[in-house]
Formats: C-alpha cells, structure tokens, sequence
C-alpha cells in the first residue's frame, strides 16, 4: 500500500520534471520556423559574418537612406519587397534573411539574430547616413536590440513583445521559464537605450502576442517618442494585409 501511494505521489512530479525537460531541449522549435531556401528573384547581398553568410534581399539600391527588416518567425521576407520597393522609393531596403532561414547559413539563436544585426548595420553604414529599422515580431526583438546599440534614424515595432520571456510565462505559467528559455528578447530592458522616434503597429485581434505585452513595450517608451496605431479586425499575421498597415508605414519612414 504504502508503495502504491509512493508511486502515485512521484508519477505527476516525474512527468513534471519530463515536460520541464522536454520544453528545454525543443525550445527552438517553439521560437523559430525558418522559411525554406529558395533561388530568389531579387538582387541580394551576402553577409559574412562569424564564417556564415547572410543572405539579405536589397532594394532600390542607391538611396542614401535605407530601411534594414527584420521579419517574423516564419516570414519570407521577400513577399514585401514589390510592395516596399513602391512606398519606400526613396530608400534602400534590406530585407534581412536570419541565419538557417532561406539561403543564409549557420542556426538562428538571439545571440546570432543580434551579432549579424550589428555587422549587416555597420557594413551599410558607410553608404547610408540615415539607416531606420522595422521589426515585426521576433524581428523586433532585434530591432530593439540594433536600436539600443547603433544610431537609428526612426524604429518601427510591428506585433512586437516586452519579452519573448514573458510571453513564454503567460503561455506555460506552471514552469520556470527565466530557466528554461535561453533567448529572452528583453526588448522592454533596452528602450531606456533607444533614442530613436518609434512607430508601433499592433493587430486588434493578435492571440500569439497578447495585447498586455505591446503595451508594456510602448508604456516604457517617452509618450513623445513613441506613436502607437491599432489595425481593426487584423491578427498577428494578417495585419499586413491591411491597406492602413502600408499607409502608416510610408507616413512614418517618409
């Protein structure tokens, strides 16, 4: 009898602690979905940083100004390059492919995202004055990080999160996620850094990234820093089918 209760009392503790293991060592899946690769029907530029290449989809080459995008978790970003190309004619556009999506080698990890961040900006630097930044979802996780760390002309955040950490708790909120996770996106730690005029762009109907973790984002931001728009009846994907979407872009990055 005793040993019955024994083991009733240890089985739940055990499958605890398999889930808690299992949730560590497939964390990646839950963060990135990398797009495949593809042959690519836009002029791109090759990256080499830390003995990977960066495959990044150039735009309008030429401008002084440029745009440098980072996209969402399983984003082609290359399905914004006709419409970016027309309401960003005045600027060159990076459409930044991560490590291990599309061409670009190596595995995506924060760490990564924000060192290839980094050198793609100080590469294009020299040719560009003026460099401003959109990040949608994971994206502004490293525009955030970019925004801190080099001067950024004007910042956009699409769908963006305080921390991938505290999405993480909301979403499995029996488990210690601080020491699960190893890629946190603290983006809400790094405004204080941010200098930047920022645009943010939120879906009404977004369930992946909860409204509360927006606006704990653009709270911390100066209120004359930052402008928040609202797109009515889109969700955390759809929000750039909307035509106010493209419309807020162009006004803000003029």
């Amino acid at each position: 009898m005793k040993k019955t209760i024994k083991l009733l009392l240890t089985t739940p503790l055990i499958a605890y602690l398999l889930v808690g293991i299992f949730l560590f060592i497939a964390q990646d899946n839950f963060i990135y979905f990398p797009t495949p690769k593809s042959k690519g029907t836009y002029k791109e530029k090759i990256f080499i940083n830390e003995n990977e290449s960066i495959h990044v989809t150039v735009l309008n080459d030429g401008n002084e100004k440029a745009v440098i995008y980072f996209g969402g978790n399983a984003e082609n970003v290359d399905y914004n390059a006709d419409t970016f190309s027309d309401i960003f004619i005045s600027h060159t556009i990076y459409l930044v492919k991560y490590r291990g999506y599309g061409n670009s080698t190596g595995e995506p990890s924060e760490k990564n995202f924000y060192s290839d961040s980094l050198f793609i900006y100080d590469t294009i630097k020299t040719q560009h004055p003026n460099i401003s930044v959109i990040g949608r979802s994971i994206g502004s996780g490293v525009a955030t990080f970019l925004a801190s760390k080099r001067e950024i002309l004007k910042l956009v955040l699409i769908t963006p999160f305080d921390s991938v950490l505290s999405v993480a708790q909301e979403k499995i909120p029996f488990y210690p996620m601080s020491l699960i996770l190893s890629d946190k996106y603290d983006s809400i730690a790094r405004v204080d850094s941010i200098d930047a005029q920022t645009l943010v762009l939120t879906a009404e109907n977004d369930k992946i990234i909860g409204k509360k973790h927006s606006d704990k984002l653009v709270n911390k931001f100066p209120t004359s820093q930052v402008t928040i728009k609202v797109i009515k009846n889109e969700n955390h994907n759809s929000i750039s089918s909307d035509k106010n979407y493209y419309l807020y872009l162009k006004e803000f990055l003029h």
